[in-house]
């Protein structure tokens, strides 16, 4: 019987690709392929990459949990830090069993695959490089930030805005992208890109040699999840278009859709993340500016916690209509 699957790629990392991922791995219709940014430099995946000299595993770690049809069990224990030896204190079982079967394979892809084969994963994991390089923004006063982690937070109560954003590699000249992710992309039939922080999230997997190219090339459909909030220090006072302005920049092509939460959280919660300097996103449904471009409005939103995130069931249901429908 021949296989009907749609080939669906996602492009991302943290805690918003986990959330798509959590939602799409139930879905029958698709084949999901998840590609992974590889330049995490905070917590135990920062010391493990930096002490022992190892791809950061902590974004992989949680697209495997996602995928695992035992993420709500397995979630618990490998996500638990440990807290006695002061060598191992704050790293978690997971990201050091991810390394430990890195090193046992012998590459860091392989060991991806051994844990994904483990936890019965229902999608393949491929970060988007082996190559080992540190992000970094160049802001509007000429300053540059080092690091995932700097730029991610900000250290004063005002900052410039990026003007640019790109990888160095630690070795060569030159950073190149895992063969496999140029396959997915190329073959794709869809592809979503986001949610997650845009520079330091999203756009990592996009700078990677050729990874621009491959986009060019596809025929592939590609939908960008527009965050719910703006972050101080990466996307303040960003409108919806200027996410998606920033994204086609870099992927060379125009996407074919918005995916957008219309659902405002209440004031209690915009009035706490509006101490942090961020707000909801906004856009002009029916603004010129989007030409081709469909938008795909619907009720996205969890405040589980007093956060505000992409539901996963909420934002697989919608994924699945735009599919089924083929628009």
């Amino acid at each position: 019987m021949k296989d009907t699957k749609q080939k669906l790629v996602t492009i991302g990392g943290g805690s918003g690709q986990f959330a798509l991922l959590s939602g799409l791995r139930d879905l029958e219709s698709v084949d999901i392929t998840a590609i992974v940014s590889m330049v995490d430099s905070g917590g135990s995946t920062g010391r493990l990459r930096d002490e022992l000299g190892i791809l950061p595993p902590g974004d992989v770690l949680k697209c495997v949990l996602a995928l695992s049809p035992k993420r709500d069990i397995i979630r618990t224990i490998l996500l638990k830090r440990f807290a006695g030896d002061s060598r191992l204190q704050g790293h978690n079982a997971g990201n050091m069993l991810l390394t430990m079967l890195a090193e046992y394979t012998g590459s860091f892809p392989t060991g991806v695959e051994s844990l994904a084969e483990i936890l019965d994963a229902r999608g393949t994991i491929l970060p988007v490089t082996v190559d080992r390089a540190t992000l970094v923004a160049e802001l509007t006063d000429g300053r540059r930030i080092c690091g995932q982690r700097a730029i991610d937070i900000p250290r004063e109560t005002q900052r410039e805005k990026i003007r640019d954003i790109y990888l160095v590699p630690h070795y060569g000249d030159t950073i190149s992208v895992y063969p496999p992710v140029i396959s997915a992309i190329e073959s794709a039939d869809y592809i979503i890109i986001g949610p997650g922080d845009l520079y330091t999230s999203i756009i990592p997997n996009l700078l990677v040699q050729d990874v621009k190219e491959a986009f060019k090339k596809t025929n592939a459909k590609v939908y960008y999840v527009i965050n719910i909030m703006t972050k101080f220090g990466e996307t303040h006072n960003f409108t919806g278009y200027d996410f998606v302005r920033k994204i086609e920049e870099h992927i060379g092509r125009q996407v074919d859709g918005i995916i957008y939460n219309n659902m405002k959280p209440e004031k209690t919660i915009l009035d706490h993340y509006r101490k942090q300097k961020a707000e909801f996103v906004e856009i002009d449904e029916n603004g010129t500016l989007w030409e081709s471009r469909k938008i795909y409005m619907s009720d996205l939103l969890s405040i589980a916690g007093g956060i505000v995130r992409h539901d996963s069931k909420k934002l697989a249901l919608l994924i699945t209509d735009i599919i089924s429908s083929k628009k």
